[in-house]
């Protein structure tokens, strides 16, 4: 009796340890780097804002997006970051173990705010996963982090990199255990990474770093309405599948027709500059929040997502910094906004329903992009994003932003197949 009494005590003290050590370990680790991530999040922020009100009071700043250009291949070679993957780094650093250093901190932080600068259409959440999981990756390499550990600290910064710049903590603290192997939640990292997103969150917050706030008119639940909702739904994910695309196909055009780095980013910042006077607004250049809130109070012209969704590729194709997912939102909402009434639903749930759809058919986390709709738009039409994002998660293919993201299980069968997107 009393050997196994001492048996039990020593099990019990190895279990508390294990557990509860784990626990107040990852969720200090947590706390810190979504402190740290934070408060570099909102001087980014405060950047991005910054560039947008030079650019409003003088138009003419657009004109210097091609030096701007020059300015942020420079930045890198001077960095000696010489094979920039963008957000794909992020997911090798967290799948594959690879390292990111202080380095990428600087160059997508810097390069996002010339991009900005000269009215570049490019956001600021995937740069923002690229600050907080460089950030994480660089800390766990001073703490001499192992292995795993280093992958979770790294999952940690991604997390309070979206919290901190959109405000949707539960969305930020999901996105990064989603995204990295489509089909596999990584548990394992739920403290940590909720820990971040939340402490990302509020430091952001202090700083003045609002979430956006969306007026969405709930259409009921009438079966017609479930019905529409599938129907627009099914257009987000194949909308999704041209979008990414463009995206890559403008990469790879620019990358064959010009080979220097510097006049390919010359040639395509001159593009754009090109475009944005043919077409007589500046609503294309830079994040254009403004739009994608104006899409939720009038229904969006049917050229808005098609125009944005090409000076994207002409942007992002030509090697200049920035996000890719308010740009998903911009396209997203305007292309609901039109194409709702359509179907006979409101233009803001339209909106509402193609910014949630298709950021989840390119990205392919329909979990994160159902709390997302919850965290932007309220609980009330719940059933109807459900709907919304399974349907596009499914009829989006096998395609996504980031080619090093992994589809590991089938979207049609509970089937293991294990494939980089795009490869089919």
């Amino acid at each position: 009796m009393k050997i196994s009494l001492i048996g039990f005590l020593q099990r019990s003290e190895k279990w508390s340890e294990r557990n509860f050590g784990s626990f107040f370990k990852w969720t200090a680790i947590g706390i810190i780097i979504g402190a740290i991530v934070g408060l570099i999040g909102s001087a980014f922020n405060f950047s991005l804002v910054e560039c947008a009100l030079m650019r409003e009071k003088h138009p003419w700043v657009i004109t210097l997006l091609p030096i701007c250009g020059v300015g942020v291949v420079g930045v890198y070679k001077l960095l000696r970051i010489h094979s920039d993957k963008g957000t794909n780094m992020v997911l090798m650093a967290v799948r594959d173990g690879d390292q990111m250093t202080w380095r990428n901190t600087v160059s997508i932080f810097i390069g996002s705010v010339l991009t900005h600068l000269g009215g570049g259409s490019a956001g600021r959440e995937g740069a923002a996963l690229q600050i907080g999981g460089s950030v994480g990756s660089q800390i766990g390499l001073w703490l001499k982090l192992d292995e795993q550990d280093h992958r979770l600290i790294t999952m940690c910064g991604m997390s309070a990199g979206f919290s901190a710049l959109f405000g949707t903590p539960c969305a930020a603290a999901l996105f990064s255990m989603e995204v990295i192997s489509v089909g596999i939640m990584h548990y394992s990292a739920i403290v940590p990474c909720a820990a971040a997103a939340v402490t990302g969150y509020k430091i952001s917050a202090l700083f003045g770093v609002a979430k956006e706030d969306f007026l969405v008119l709930p259409p009921g639940f009438s079966v017609p309405v479930f019905l529409k909702t599938a129907a627009l739904a099914v257009l987000c994910g194949m909308l999704s599948i041209v979008f990414c695309y463009a995206l890559r196909g403008a990469s790879n055009a620019y990358k064959k027709l010009i080979k220097n780095h510097y006049l390919r980013i010359i040639a395509g910042g001159a593009a754009v500059v090109l475009l944005t006077f043919l077409i007589g607004t500046y609503d294309y250049n830079g994040a254009g929040s403004e739009v994608i809130k104006r899409a939720f109070l009038q229904r969006a012209d049917a050229w808005e997502f098609i125009l944005k969704l090409l000076f994207t590729a002409l942007t992002l194709g030509a090697g200049y910094k920035g996000g890719e997912i308010l740009p998903v939102f911009f396209v997203g909402s305007t292309f609901g906004s039109f194409a709702a009434p359509l179907l006979g639903l409101d233009y803001s749930f339209g909106a509402a329903v193609g910014l949630c759809g298709l950021f989840c058919g390119v990205t392919n986390c329909p979990i994160t992009a159902f709390v997302l709709s919850i965290e932007l738009f309220g609980a009330e039409m719940m059933p109807l994003f459900v709907v919304a994002c399974g349907v596009s998660y499914m009829l989006s293919g096998y395609i996504g932003l980031y080619s090093e993201q992994k589809i590991v299980y089938s979207k049609h069968a509970p089937r293991y197949i294990d494939k980089k997107v795009g490869k089919q």
